[in-house]
């Protein structure tokens, strides 16, 4: 299997490096293992769901 850095997931998903430290430290990330302080990546592995919600305004 081949692996991508944090680094490399963040540029290929549009987000920071840390977000994808975090979200690999919550187990988010399926098959994402540490190396020392080096997150290995599937190069397979799909961006995980934003779990934040979206408050619509109310009609007014």
């Amino acid at each position: 299997m081949d692996y991508m850095t944090a680094k490399e997931a963040a540029e290929k998903w549009a987000i920071t490096p840390r977000r994808v430290q975090v979200l690999c430290a919550q187990g988010k990330i399926p098959g994402a293992v540490r190396f020392g302080v080096t997150w290995a990546i599937p190069k397979d592995a799909a961006k995980p769901k934003d779990g934040r919600r979206r408050i619509q305004k109310a009609e007014r």
